[in-house]
């Protein structure tokens, strides 16, 4: 499970805080005052760059609308093996040749696929960009899928499935926790892949795939770095807009069915050395909802529970009570479908899992009872503001955040306008979301427990 606070802010000593925050608001205007520039060319494709000239390095990415959400029962983890596939060789180039090339230019590359998207980047200096977009436009059409590389791949991709999650007792909690929440939502699905699924694609399955959604119209340029926008979109017409556009397949909605109750699984692990609680409440995206208000109330929510050393969980469950090892709460606004507000946990020794899920629902319920302070509500915000704008000196994160706004259909803007709309939500917001949806209806709660080998 991806965790969305993984750009933790730096503690900081109150004496000196607001005086760096004065200053990183400069550098948040600084940053998103910057245009993103937008094409499209006539085949459908949409060109995205953002001049960042603070360094003589482009960060290049290509995204595709399609990723795990998009597959059904018998292919599930197709979208990541074709990932792993768009290296092994064009017509053009032999396999493993795209990465040789842009390592042999100083570049780094690699991809990715989640649940709403498959995304392929290169990191390079700026006037290497015409050969990713070169190889790129390539690949995007080009693939050459082999009987000997497929069979070699698979084979690849079942080994990390054992590494990642089977020999992994809280990725496999995780997993089957996901798989419990969701009924009929394909969220319910990895995006690796079921076992069985794996061992049973084909050569076919892939070619299809590929056939079907790695389209000039259902893919996104994103360049963000020492660039030219009108030069990028020459580059891009040069060797994307030859491609032709194709129907696109709509994904059904396949909605998840009400909830009515919470759910409970129990898991037992021979592997396992330490208990391992997971909670999760089912929530809207800013995809699915109208009133956005909603969506931005329930990430402070999230940093208020998990947002540093001085957040409730940390300050009351891990230091105060020591009831806990960790906790860890996560919330993506940013999913094409309705998601989880989702809070892992590991006891300390002394404390019992059951205890330590009271201790969590009473940390959630005193923020439904409205204890929420002023100056806790400015603390967190400044939080966010500063850790979103560390993370704008990376091309890379903006590159990212441009990317997943545009391809789950929400548009860059929405990544433009996060600060802001973080600074208008109320502290009452916050405890009218919690009551909304942090409730047993809509709650899943996941327990593993170790136990000793017969």
């Amino acid at each position: 499970m991806v965790n969305y606070n993984i750009f933790k802010a730096t503690i900081i000593t109150m004496k000196y805080f607001y005086l760096i925050i004065f200053f990183i608001s400069l550098n948040l205007n600084a940053n998103t005052d910057q245009k993103v520039h937008q094409f499209i060319l006539k085949n459908g494709m949409k060109i995205l760059v953002q001049e960042d000239n603070r360094s003589a390095v482009v960060v290049s990415q290509v995204w595709y609308k399609v990723g795990s959400t998009y597959e059904h029962n018998g292919i599930t983890g197709v979208s990541h093996a074709l990932e792993h596939m768009m290296f092994k060789g064009t017509k053009k180039y032999k396999a493993g040749e795209f990465s040789k090339i842009i390592a042999k230019a100083g570049g780094k590359e690699n991809a990715f696929t989640s649940r709403d998207y498959t995304a392929y980047f290169q990191r390079i200096s700026n006037d290497k960009l015409e050969l990713c977009l070169k190889l790129e436009a390539d690949r995007m059409k080009n693939i050459q899928l082999t009987n000997k590389e497929f069979k070699k791949e698979m084979e690849v991709i079942k080994e990390e499935r054992r590494m990642r999650t089977d020999d992994k007792p809280r990725a496999l909690a995780s997993e089957l926790f996901l798989s419990t929440a969701f009924v009929s939502s394909p969220i319910r699905n990895p995006v690796i892949g079921w076992m069985n699924d794996i061992e049973t694609l084909t050569k076919d399955d892939l070619q299809q795939w590929y056939d079907k959604y790695y389209a000039p119209n259902n893919a996104t340029l994103v360049v963000v770095g020492n660039v030219k926008a009108k030069k990028v979109y020459k580059l891009a017409k040069k060797y994307f807009g030859k491609l032709k556009k194709q129907k696109i397949p709509q994904p059904k909605p396949r909605l998840e069915i009400e909830q009515n109750g919470t759910k409970l699984i129990t898991i037992y692990s021979e592997t396992a050395k330490l208990p391992y609680l997971q909670i999760g409440y089912k929530v809207p995206s800013l995809k699915n909802i109208k009133n956005h208000k909603d969506v931005y109330a329930l990430e402070v929510l999230a940093y208020i529970l998990d947002g540093g050393s001085s957040a409730r969980f940390s300050k009351n469950l891990i230091r105060g009570s020591e009831l806990a090892a960790s906790v860890n709460t996560s919330y993506n606004p940013n999913s094409r479908l309705n998601s989880l507000f989702d809070i892992s946990a590991i006891p300390t020794e002394k404390t019992s899992i059951e205890k330590l899920h009271l201790a969590i629902d009473k940390q959630i319920q005193q923020v439904k009872d409205g204890d929420i302070t002023k100056e806790e509500m400015n603390r967190i915000k400044n939080t966010i503001l500063a850790e979103k704008i560390y993370a704008l000196d990376s091309a890379f994160y903006q590159a990212m955040q441009i990317g997943i706004s545009e391809t789950v259909g929400l548009g860059y803007q929405t990544f433009l306008e996060y600060p802001q709309k973080i600074q208008q939500i109320t502290a009452k917001q916050v405890t009218e979301v919690a009551k909304k949806y942090l409730i047993d209806k809509n709650k899943t709660v996941a327990i593993l427990y170790p136990v000793k080998s017969q």
